[in-house]
């Protein structure tokens, strides 16, 4: 059974088109702002999230501790951590926790008898710093350490992944950002231990290496943020396809395995609007562009509210997000403590 299960975990990951990419719950919403926004975060320098831009950490204020957990169909589980702080004069750093997992997977043999239940775990902590270089430009580097524990019989794998990310202030109320996530990261699997020495392999999953264009504009006295980004990723695909080849003197058809780079696009937009000081409304749009095949536009809607938490700024957010394929919808709650 252990066999069946693992080879369909894996092979989520190496089919023709790699629908499920290596590290792909990293790159859900980090919180209910991000999930609200479309997650069109790359130059949002009033939430300023070095999770999607590390030059955004050198926007903060004052220490911060923020908590996110979401609420996600099938059994599916996604929580962070989120700690920042300011580096005089004009510099700043962020550490980010979070945790991703799947309880509940019915194991089953194959008569199709249950055996036992199976989970999956996926960790990610980024640290990343930004700093003011020029009157007009902020720089940042983060460093992502990624790990992943998908069965009892195979041996976690960890990865390094490398963000660069710059921040251009064009004028007072607009900015522009520009990132690259993720170079250098893979997941690289070694099923040797599970199905020994003859029949086990290497497997190696590179993370997309996307790159991230936007811009925030401040508007209506400081009451409107719009925000835009688009991205671009490359992801190294396996494509099988069946072949003839000769084995001594005798042709015997088999599977011949290539790597190739695809491209892939897609826009992200989003809006808060202040209501009040203490109260706004935020909207956005994932995956613009996306075809229905692919799971389509993702609308998101949510609010954020603004307290004291005794003498402690506090702030607790909210939001709802359509999941694809038709999944009921994502929700996802937050809250920061600002020292």
């Amino acid at each position: 059974m252990k066999h069946l299960v693992i080879g369909v975990m894996l092979g989520l990951s190496a089919g023709a088109l790699q629908a499920q990419e290596a590290g792909m719950f990293a790159r859900l919403a980090l919180d209910a702002r991000a999930l609200a926004l479309g997650q069109a975060l790359v130059a949002d320098v009033e939430g300023a999230s070095a999770y999607y831009n590390p030059a955004l950490a050198a926007f903060t204020r004052r220490p911060t501790l923020g908590l996110s957990a979401a609420l996600m169909a099938l059994d599916r589980e996604l929580q962070s951590v989120h700690l920042a702080a300011k580096m005089p004069p004009q510099a700043g750093i962020a550490a980010i926790l979070r945790h991703g997992g799947v309880r509940n997977i019915d194991g089953r043999d194959a008569s199709g008898y249950h055996t036992q239940t199976y989970s999956t775990d996926e960790y990610t902590l980024l640290v990343a710093f930004g700093t003011q270089v020029h009157e007009h430009w902020l720089m940042g580097i983060g460093l992502q350490f990624y790990r992943t524990d998908l069965f009892e019989g195979l041996k976690p794998v960890q990865s390094i992944g490398l963000d660069l990310g710059i921040i251009y202030r064009a004028t007072e109320t607009l900015h522009l950002g520009l990132v690259i996530d993720d170079l250098l990261a893979r997941y690289t699997w070694n099923s040797s231990t599970l199905y020994g020495p003859q029949q086990g392999s290497t497997t190696s999953d590179r993370f997309p290496v996307r790159l991230r264009l936007g811009a925030s504009w401040l508007g209506m006295a400081g009451r409107l943020r719009v925000l835009a980004e688009y991205e671009t990723a490359f992801a190294s695909v396996e494509v099988r396809q069946r072949a003839v080849r000769l084995v001594g003197d005798v042709p015997r058809e088999g599977l011949v395995s290539e790597r190739r780079w695809a491209r892939s696009g897609q826009l992200r937009t989003g809006a808060t609007y202040r209501l009040t000081e203490a109260f706004q409304v935020q909207g956005g749009l994932d995956r613009i562009g996306r075809l229905p095949e692919a799971g389509g536009w993702q609308p998101a809607l949510g609010f954020a509210l603004s307290s004291q938490l005794g003498n402690l700024p506090f702030q607790a957010s909210y939001a709802v997000q359509l999941e694809r394929y038709g999944l009921p919808p994502l929700h996802m709650l937050s809250m920061q403590v600002f020292f």
